[in-house]
Order: structure tokens, then sequence, then C-alpha cells
């Protein structure tokens, strides 16, 4: 039976002031998608990080999960004053944050999705960008943790009821970023505080390796920072904020890029050839190399491995933004907000650039899970103007081209679903894991076998290219005879002299 394509169809997750609805992604007929899911009444839609469910929010504080599969509902909670909610990676739990007035009234609760039942549940005085989700899982899960006064408090991600397993002392952490694959390392940061400088610690989070940090790094003006682990859990990127530039040449205050790595062996400013503003970083997709947007407009463009040194230069231009595709393949360097729009697309592998467009007035912009797409939005109340203005761009491997242009209603939020990666024969995954393929052996007929196998019995060799027992045998006497006949060579040659 011929096989069949099993991969998943691309969709388009599309939130309007009225709801959200799901599209068909790419190719599109007439330029045009069409609606697989009508519009639902909703405040907030927000996917897991592996693509497997969807959290809807809607106005009657009624939160809806949703089966990304076939796009059914599972579950429903009603948590009344919900003020936000949250995912865990895997979709196996939900976590709510409510407005509360007191610290009996736990106000954080952890939902298992599979049974709708409440697994944990805490006080939380308030909330932030730093301080939410409360509660932090890796990537598959298996580690979770939370920050609480001069804490680090770790659990099971499995079993919750196992309670609080471990406890990490970190006296003045103020917000910290889990490992996610895997869940190995914590990185904390501890701001300044009476004359004594900012700093980001580094902790395994096994229970024998918390006593000392395995790495840390002391920064002076420092008002915030953002840590972005690799995958492989290997090293942290850190960007420091400063609120004050120093050299009075930002109004925004100054930054820079510190790197740490988990075995030591990097604890210090990434070698940046520009000075200015760091714009963005990302981690490619396999945790191998990393790409920093930095400087004063033009700004440059550099890709360094994960020993931070540098592979390769792409340039100056107006840029702010990079993303790489989920295969590590492609790279598109933009140049969003305040900028222009300009776009550059990049064979990280080749180390060239495949060409260039524009899309102007952009807000957001993602790439497709297939890495084959590139979409960027226009989306409200960030832009009033133009809103609803989407465009894909589909690249190849000789030139980009904009395959779509699509004018709706305002949207608020507009983001490809996170189906699993795509199969795509032209666009290999860069720095897979898996061991090249052996080449086969050059064909031998039986004859010529068995004088090889007879060959390594008598003098050495072996007909797979290891020496059996008796090979080894007749070897080790052949050198004894070679070093007899050598000593009696020169006492022979010491007699006559």
């Amino acid at each position: 039976m011929a096989a069949t394509n099993s991969s998943p169809s691309l969709e388009i997750l599309v939130r309007e002031p009225e709801g959200f609805s799901v599209w068909n992604g790419p190719p599109f007929s007439n330029n045009q998608p069409n609606v697989k899911l009508e519009k639902v009444p909703c405040t907030s839609a927000t996917f897991s990080s592996d693509g497997s469910t969807l959290m809807v929010i809607k106005s009657d504080c009624v939160i809806s999960i949703y089966e990304c599969s076939n796009l059914k509902e599972i579950r429903s909670f009603q948590v009344p004053a919900v003020a936000a909610a949250a995912l865990s990676p895997c979709g196996t739990y939900l976590q709510t944050f409510q407005k509360s007035s007191s610290p009996q009234e736990k106000n954080v609760v952890l939902w298992k999705i599979e049974t709708g039942d409440p697994v944990y549940n805490q006080f939380q005085k308030n909330m932030t960008k730093a301080t939410w989700p409360s509660i932090r899982f890796s990537a598959d899960e298996a580690v979770a943790c939370r920050l609480v006064t001069n804490e680090v408090q770790f659990f099971d991600g499995r079993d919750f009821s196992k309670g609080i397993v471990r406890r990490l002392r970190i006296p003045g952490a103020a917000s910290l970023e889990l490992s996610k694959t895997p869940g190995s390392y914590v990185a904390a940061f501890v701001p300044e505080s009476k004359g004594s400088p900012g700093s980001v610690q580094i902790f395994a989070c096994e229970n024998d390796l918390q006593s000392q940090p395995v790495a840390r790094r002391i920064f002076f003006r420092c008002s915030s920072v953002q840590l972005h682990w690799n995958h492989g859990s290997t090293g942290v990127l850190v960007v420091v904020q400063s609120d004050v530039d120093k050299t009075n040449q930002s109004y925004y205050g100054e930054s820079k890029l510190n790197y740490l790595t988990t075995d030591g062996t990097h604890e210090g400013l990434v070698p940046l050839r520009k000075e200015g503003p760091i714009h963005d970083v990302q981690w490619s997709h396999s945790g191998s190399e990393f790409a920093v947007v930095y400087g004063f407009m033009p700004a440059s463009a550099t890709i360094f491995d994960k020993k931070c040194k540098c592979l390769f230069e792409l340039g100056m231009g107006p840029y702010n933004t990079v993303r790489w595709n989920p295969r590590g393949k492609f790279l598109c360097l933009a140049g969003f907000g305040n900028l222009p729009g300009d776009m550059a697309f990049w064979d990280v592998i080749e180390k060239k650039k495949l060409g260039t467009t524009k899309a102007e007035c952009s807000v957001t912009s993602e790439w497709s899970a297939d890495g084959r797409y590139f979409m960027t939005a226009t989306t409200a109340p960030r832009r009033q103007v133009d809103n609803g203005y989407v465009q894909c761009f589909l690249h190849t491997p000789r030139m980009v081209r904009r395959r779509s242009i699509l004018l709706v209603h305002i949207i608020i939020l507009l983001c490809w679903s996170k189906t699993p990666k795509c199969k795509d024969k032209d666009q290999p995954p860069r720095n897979s894991y898996h061991p090249p393929a052996q080449k086969p052996d050059a064909y031998r007929p039986p004859h010529a076998k068995n004088t090889a196998a007879i060959q390594a019995e008598l003098f050495g060799g072996s007909s797979t290219g290891e020496m059996s027992k008796n090979a080894l045998i007749n070897k080790k006497k052949r050198e004894k005879q070679r070093e007899k006949k050598a000593s009696e060579a020169a006492s022979a040659t010491t007699d006559a002299s």
C-alpha cells in the first residue's frame, strides 16, 4: 500500500474583539484562507508550548480547554474573578490567578486538566510579568518550581501530592528561569541592594548539588535582566538592562549581553563588534547556536555557537528582530516597530542570503511549524492604523516571495497553531542528533571473504575490522620474537666492540 503523507496541515489562530477563530493555513485558494473553526466569543486564547492544547478565556470567567488535533472542547473551568491563566508546556495543567484580599485565600490554583481537579494551591499577593506564571515547568513537565522570598521550592511535576520535594535558598532573588530541556538547572536574578551589585546565578536542580552555584556573574548598574536558556540546558544568555546609559548615547539606557555555561567554561560578555543596545537575541531550536542583533543603527547581526565563538556575520541593516525557523536551517532578520519593516532571509547552513522583502507596519511575526512560511501582522491595540494587515511569505532556496495579502477586521492576536514539525525533504533539520548512516561495505565474493578470514587468523587482521582471540595471540608471539632478535643483535654488536 502506498505511503500517505502524515504531515499535519497548517492552521492560523485569529483573535478579534468579538472572539477567536481558526483558519486553514497556506497554500490558500484565491489568496484567501478558509475558516476551519467559526468564531468563538472570548477575551484571550493561548496555545500550550507543545501545541497539543488551546486555552480560551471567556467573558463569564469560564476557561475552556480545546484539543488542537480536532478543535473539540475537552474541559471547562469556572474560576470567579480570574485575572490570569496559563497552560503547562504539555497541556497537563492549568494555572489560574484570582484577585485575593487576604493570605488565607489561596488565589493561585493548579488544576489537572484530565480530571478537572485542583492539585495544588497557594497565596500570591500580586502578579507581575517576572512572577507569572507562579509555578514554572521544564519542557517535559518532569520538574516544577516556584520562587518565594529568598527561596526556590521544587516539586515533582508529575505528582504534586508529594508537596515541596526540595528547597534552594537564594537571598534576595527577584526572578528565575528554569531550563526547559532538560529541567536540570535554574537561573536566578538577584538585583542590586544597598550598594551591592546585582547577579545572575545558575544552580543545579539535583538535591546534592544545590549548595553552591555552578556559574555566577555580577552586574553593576543593572535594573532588569532577560534570561534565555538553550535547548540542552548547557548555557543561558543574559540581557542586562540599565535605566541609565553612562555614555549618554541612548535615552532608553544601555544593555549588555552576557553568557553563562553550566560547565563553567564561559562567564562573561558575548564578544560583540559594535557598541550599542541589544535589540534581539534568539537561540536556534537545536540549541547549538544563537543569533543576536545589536548596536546603534544600522544594527549588526552575528551568529555564535554554544561556545560563544563567532560562526559568521549577517551584515548590517535597519534590523531589530531575529527569528529562527523551527528546523534551524533558515533565519529571518527584520526591522519592525518604529523601523520600516525591511526583512532579509538567510540560509544558515549555506551561509548565504536568500532574498529581501518588506512588511511595513508589522507588529507580530512568526514562522510556521513546517519552517516554510513566515507570517507578519498588524495588530491592536499597539497599532490602530492599518490594523488587520496580514502578509505571508514563502521562501525557497533561490528567492523569497509574498504568498498572500489579507485585509480583515481588527486583529488583536494572530499566530500559527503550534502543530508538530512537518516533514520536508527539501529542508533537512539542522544539527540532527541521529548518527550518520554507515557506508555499506564493498561487495566481496564468498571465496574472497574466506581468504580474508584465513589471513586474519594467520597475520593478525580481521575480516570484520576487529582482531580475533587467536590473532591477538599470534600477534603477541611475533612481537616477542622481534624484540628477542633485536636484543640479540644489540648484544652481538656490544661483544664485537
